[in-house]
């Protein structure tokens, strides 16, 4: 009778145990989202209230987007057991050769701001990171190389070759139409269409619970109570709206909204244009869509997570383990050059410093959103808001004029105790 009360208790919506249960939400996920609340409410209150504002609130949305599209290919990097240290030096070199591209190259044919150049230049630079992808995996899947070297290899050859595009030069301006890619004023899409994303988004989320809960009935799976569907929907929406307000509340700089205004024959509303979501902010959003999809619901994805947990059986299971490793490294290869895009339009110039450690923040960034180090395990979700906590600890000690020397510090200590926490979770799993 008391196991039977304790199990009744632990049920209840009344206590947390029943709460988690009824909703499956994930404790690491909410320890992180925990973790990242303390941060931002730390850093407000050191930085004297200006950490919590919608500028700096967009600003690190924008600032994310490239960490948190690479730390999703991170996220099936490590889950098969492999690392890939050259993320940073593969962003500066296609980066240069996006920025040649369309500074240099392209406008000998057809002149400047042809409206082909941002397409042209961006194919090539996926081009060019699904190439670099598959060398390294085929390097490390067919010779056997362990991936730690080829990639460390990679590190700095391909830091070299930014250097040997341009000879060390900065090569700017970007292109007009690329140079939305990376947000800013005209790169972002405005208030009324940020709302029309954010009841889309809404209903995408309402309608997966309701699909989830038809699927889990039709292969005979425990339903999740409906008030628990409710509170999910309403957590899913809340922060959807949420978000989307706080971005529509930051206006542009008043002379360029003035400026704009009079070139379209048009007067400032009261309070200003809002910036609405950034464009690089909907890229991020729609790559970790896409990316949980390919994890969750294909067969490749399944074959990645087979991979992770047991090689050996995944080959005895016909899976094809080389080639499966190998389209990892590609993948991760088109994403970098996504995040190079991102990260060349954002500055508006590519430059040979462009990319340095961020091979640090997206595993770091992988690894506090839950991925194993050890393999089998890992969620894109988690990697995108590691991302978030990762550019939140570098944003918060910018406005508080730490040193750069200090934030590395910073930053490696955060790495070194995400790989412990991971190691002391899993073993109280095991």
């Amino acid at each position: 009778m008391a196991d039977a009360a304790s199990r009744q208790r632990a049920a209840s919506p009344l206590t947390v145990n029943g709460f988690l249960r009824a909703t499956e939400i994930d404790t690491r996920m909410l320890g992180m989202l925990g973790a990242l609340a303390v941060i931002w409410i730390g850093f407000h209150l050191a930085s004297g209230g200006t950490f919590l504002t919608p500028r700096n609130l967009w600003n690190l949305s924008v600032q994310s987007a490239s960490i948190a599209v690479m730390a999703t290919g991170m996220v099936l990097v490590i889950v098969t057991r492999n690392i890939d240290l050259s993320v940073g030096s593969m962003l500066g070199f296609i980066g240069m050769t996006m920025g040649v591209m369309q500074a240099e190259w392209l406008p000998t044919i057809w002149g400047y701001d042809h409206p082909l150049t941002w397409i042209v230049a961006l194919a090539f630079g996926v081009g060019v990171g699904v190439a670099i992808g598959a060398l390294h995996g085929w390097v490390i899947a067919y010779l056997g190389v362990p991936a730690f070297i080829v990639t460390l290899g990679g590190l700095l050859a391909w830091r070299g070759g930014a250097w040997w595009v341009t000879s060390g030069r900065t090569v700017a301006p970007m292109d007009g139409t690329f140079a939305l890619i990376g947000g800013g004023v005209q790169g972002s899409i405005g208030a009324a269409a940020s709302w029309a994303i954010a009841l889309a988004a809404c209903a995408a989320i309402l309608a997966g619970l309701w699909f989830g809960r038809l699927r889990r009935r039709s292969f005979g799976f425990p339903l999740r109570p409906l008030w628990a569907e409710g509170v999910l929907g309403l957590l899913g929406c809340g922060a959807v709206l949420a978000a989307v307000a706080v971005f529509n509340t930051y206006p542009w700089p008043s002379r360029v909204a003035e400026r704009w205004a009079e070139a379209n024959g048009t007067v400032v509303p009261e309070g200003g244009f809002a910036h609405g979501l950034a464009i690089p902010v909907l890229v991020a959003l729609a790559v970790g869509v896409g990316m949980t999809f390919l994890a969750t619901r294909t067969r490749f994805g399944r074959y990645v997570f087979a991979i992770g947990g047991n090689p050996e059986a995944a080959e005895l299971a016909g899976v094809d383990v080389a080639w499966v490793k190998m389209k990892v490294f590609m993948l991760m290869g088109g994403l970098v050059a996504l995040g190079a895009a991102i990260s060349t339009a954002r500055l508006n110039a590519a430059t040979n410093a462009q990319g340095q450690l961020d091979e640090l923040y997206v595993i770091a960034a992988a690894v506090i959103g839950g991925t194993s180090l050890a393999g089998g395990a890992g969620t894109i979700a988690g990697a995108m808001i590691g991302a978030v906590v990762m550019q939140s600890l570098q944003s918060g000690m910018v406005l508080m004029g730490l040193d750069t020397p200090l934030q590395n510090i910073v930053v490696g200590l955060v790495l070194v105790v995400a790989v412990w926490v991971d190691t002391m979770y899993r073993g109280r799993k095991a």
